[in-house]
């Protein structure tokens, strides 16, 4: 199983090396290079709507699953105890679904934040 290593700083680094996840706790993202190898830099913001990071104290798990659906490789993989586990191809039909839901999600999040 191919493996990726975190690395907590405060400040993401401009240059970042594969296979090197880069989590910021102050500025609430994770960022590293496309686990498939086209050199894409993959930003997930950390918050309720959108990934959550669990770390154990030796290793670190993003969720849900990153789906690099804007890259032309379109790479789906999870992050889990530093281990990079593949997932399926999603049909374009699945994406859009995605999509939508992922911003029902985050309008009902808001909304329920304003009440």
């Amino acid at each position: 199983m191919d493996k990726i290593t975190h690395v907590f700083v405060e400040l993401i680094p401009e240059v970042i090396p594969n296979r090197v996840l880069y989590i910021s706790i102050k500025y609430s993202v994770a960022i590293h290079n496309c686990v498939c190898g086209c050199g894409n830099k993959v930003v997930t913001p950390l918050s309720p709507v959108a990934w959550q990071l669990n770390y154990d104290g030796e290793s670190v798990s993003l969720s849900p699953s990153i789906g690099n659906w804007s890259f032309k490789c379109q790479s789906h993989y999870w992050i889990v105890n530093d281990a990079i586990e593949y997932s399926t191809k999603w049909s374009q039909a699945r994406i859009d679904k995605g999509r939508e839901e992922e911003i029902r999600r985050k309008d009902q999040y808001y909304k329920n934040k304003k009440q």
